[in-house]
């Protein structure tokens, strides 16, 4: 399985993505734009690779990017949330309004 995470950015809305070898669809980290915020809204890895880490690989892309950037996240997907609350070393780009 490839590690390699490819951004878009499309100024509104982009996403992380990581191709599964056998798998239909890439695990993605879709957002979009408020502000100088991402809203990180959905992520989803394939059945073939999940427990394997790569969500998180694609949050600690998103958190590597809004600090070299400068946006904050707002963490309305379930899973993004949860990764917030087990890193609380993220709290410089947790975005202070909630959406």
């Amino acid at each position: 399985m490839s590690d390699a995470i490819t951004r878009t950015d499309e100024t509104t809305h982009g996403e992380y993505r990581i191709d599964v070898p056998g798998a239909a669809k890439p695990a993605v980290l879709t957002w979009r734009a408020r502000g100088e915020a991402r809203i990180a809204d959905h992520t989803y890895v394939p059945d073939e690779a999940r427990g394997g880490g790569i969500a998180l690989k694609l949050v600690e892309a998103l958190i590597a990017d809004a600090r070299e950037q400068g946006f904050t996240v707002v963490p309305r997907c379930s899973y993004v949330a949860a990764q917030f609350r087990r890193h609380p070393e993220w709290a410089d780009v947790l975005a202070d309004t909630a959406e």
